[in-house]
């Protein structure tokens, strides 16, 4: 009952609604009966005058809304002393927000599900220890509240607040809400943990690496959050049949009237017109294909992304950390004079910390792999397009060094000595600095994705006519992948701006730009759609793109369209099929066949019907079991 009371508090026109009608039915059995027809056609008026003021404002926006269909239904039911069948037009169009709410809250169950989750208090150690003892004294803040180098405590089973460092010499992680990978995973100190992880069964310390508005999960939260209030672009497949299905009625319920000479008709056909279908089923429709998505890791910033997916003719992809995996093998160390191998590796590793690039976590592996303690760095700086600069303190010196990695042009403005190394086709190579002293190049092999080759043939029968690579890399390393997976044209030694210049001028069109890291944000933002790799939600990338892919597989891409496609056909399914029983109720009442206040009640069965099969954009139920065993 307390349940049902808040729903009416929440919808006081619904409430409104039904206490009429209650005391109406009461007074029926009364002396007051009379009146009763007063009381309800002027309660039914006033609603009608409410939502035409509305109406009209929308109008004088340029919009034309379907209002126009409900309010003409009342106006005309109460004039010809049909107030019962205005009264059940009024609480459709009253209960049409509670109905909403309900249906949306439905449809985004998977996409808030993540919002539910997100990390709101960190335990900080106040007394600098550490070690991760209970006793050792602590404090709980807000996560806004964490600076970076803050010392952390999480407790066995917490979530990892902010992104951190592990100080603690060995933990393990559940990382599944952010990589979809189900197996625990370990960590050593040093490395690097995303916010959102879920602790394993020790208290573990850690070191805040970046502010929560920084760190991965908060920055994922605020992608679901802006897809989940995303309501403007959904409604745009519906206004294309607004305005006819609007005349239709009118001209159908006109010729009734005039053919049959009886004001009656008249309204009879428009409380069978009434525009639910249309106003809730397409919105509905789209909410529940984005919460499809978000079930399989797939952030979908708006509706209008949805139809664009559904109608997408061409693909350009990234390579490195896209079309390949990102994680490179290491091939071989060369170090400059005065540095060993392990030398130059560590120094990269320490640094890469701090690094979202894709390439960071294979050179941290290595130097894990190799068993070499990390450096601490007193600050460390990501340059967009370039690399990273960290300033580490080493054992044997009194001075701290500030060490960059990343690219050779980059690298080469701070050490006059910089040397390029050779590179066979399929490598490339990390070039590293210690203040103004070259150190060596790091030279891996990246392996392409073992789903790549699925994926592009599963896009090619989804309608993508052609692919591209756009990639950085030389041609050399870029040309044999593009042609052992059957992609159409080879984009090397791109800039930036080439890869806006390039996507811009592509046909057909809608494209779909695929890349991750910071470089690639302005291309993602210049194709119609973007679609950025990787549970790395703190990068420029997924700010920028239009679907964030959080599980980091090639294999999201082909879902993706087939979820756009799915949607936009339940959408339009559950608009015609409103529209078409409408259409045939109207004609059945123009006829003489259908009183007015069962006409009134078969609307309502309509849009719950229109309701029910845009809710099908969920997902199959199978789908959704398999996801939960998952």
């Amino acid at each position: 009952m307390s349940r049902i009371a808040y729903r009416l508090r929440s919808y006081p026109l619904v409430f409104g609604t039904l206490l009429v009608a209650s005391v109406g039915l009461i007074m029926l059995a009364t002396p007051a009966a009379r009146i009763v027809p007063w009381i309800v056609g002027a309660y039914a008026l006033g609603i009608a005058a409410w939502s035409a003021i509305g109406m009209i404002r929308q109008l004088l926006r340029g919009h034309a809304g379907l209002d126009i269909l409900a309010v003409t239904a009342i106006t005309a039911a109460v004039a010809v002393g049909e107030v019962w069948a205005a009264l059940i037009v009024v609480l459709m169009l009253t209960g049409g927000a509670a109905l909403e709410d309900y249906a949306e809250h439905r449809s985004k169950r998977e996409l808030t599900a993540l919002l539910r989750k997100a990390p709101q208090l960190a335990t900080r150690l106040v007394d600098n220890k550490t070690d991760s003892r209970e006793e050792a004294a602590t404090e709980d803040v807000p996560v806004d509240e964490v600076a970076v180098g803050d010392l952390l405590l999480v407790r066995p089973g917490a979530l990892v607040p902010v992104n951190a460092i592990l100080v603690s010499e060995h933990a393990v992680f559940d990382e599944s809400s952010l990589t979809g990978e189900s197996l625990p995973v370990e960590r050593a100190a040093g490395e690097r943990v995303s916010s959102g992880a879920v602790n394993g069964q020790a208290a573990v310390t850690m070191r805040a690496a970046a502010l929560a508005s920084d760190s991965e999960y908060q920055q994922i939260v605020r992608l679901v959050e802006r897809a989940a209030s995303s309501k403007a672009s959904v409604v745009r497949l519906a206004d294309r049949y607004a305005l006819p299905f609007t005349l239709l009625a009118l001209l159908i319920a006109g010729a009734a009237w005039a053919l049959s000479g009886d004001a009656v008709r008249f309204a009879e056909v428009l409380v069978v017109a009434t525009p639910c279908p249309l106003l809730i089923a397409a919105p509905v429709a789209f909410l529940g294909g984005m919460s499809r998505a978000a079930r399989f890791g797939l952030i979908v910033k708006g509706g209008g992304t949805l139809e664009q997916l559904s109608r997408a003719r061409s693909a350009a992809f990234d390579k490195t950390g896209t079309i390949t995996q990102g994680k490179p093998a290491l091939e071989r160390l060369l170090p400059a004079d005065g540095f060993d191998a392990d030398e130059l590796l560590r120094l990269a590793a320490s640094a890469e910390v701090y690094s979202s690039h894709v390439l960071a976590g294979s050179v941290i592996d290595v130097a894990k792999h190799r068993e070499l303690r990390l450096l601490d760095a007193e600050r460390a700086e990501e340059i967009a397009t370039h690399g990273v600069a960290a300033t580490l303190r080493l054992a044997h010196t009194t001075d701290p060094v500030v060490a960059r990695v990343g690219k050779p042009a980059w690298i080469g403005e701070h050490v006059p000595d910089l040397t390029l190394a050779e590179l066979a086709p399929g490598e490339l190579a990390i070039y590293v600095a210690a203040d103004d002293r070259f150190a060596g190049a790091i030279i891996m092999r990246d392996q392409v994705r073992k789903e790549a080759a699925q994926a592009l043939s599963e896009l090619d029968a989804l309608g993508i006519s052609r692919t591209l690579m756009v990639t950085g890399d030389v041609a050399a390393t870029a040309n044999p992948i593009a042609e052992g997976l059957g992609i159409d044209e080879v984009h090397a030694e791109c800039r930036p701006s080439d890869k806006v210049r390039i996507v811009q001028e592509v046909q057909p069109r809608p494209l779909i730009m695929v890349g991750d890291g910071l470089n690639d944000a302005p291309v993602l933002t210049a194709a119609h759609i973007g679609f950025a790799m990787g549970a790395r939600g703190a990068t420029a990338a997924s700010e920028s793109a239009d679907v964030v892919n959080r599980y980091d597989t090639l294999a999201s891409l082909p879902r993706a369209v087939t979820i756009g496609k799915d949607t936009v056909k339940i959408a339009l399914q559950s608009i015609w099929l409103g529209i078409v029983i409408s259409i045939g109720l109207m004609l059945i009442a123009a006829f003489g066949f259908l009183p007015a206040i069962l006409g009134a009640w078969l609307q309502e069965l309509v849009d719950l019907v229109a309701i029910l099969g845009a809710l099908r954009a969920v997902g199959p139920r199978s789908e959704r079991r398999a996801r939960r065993l998952d």
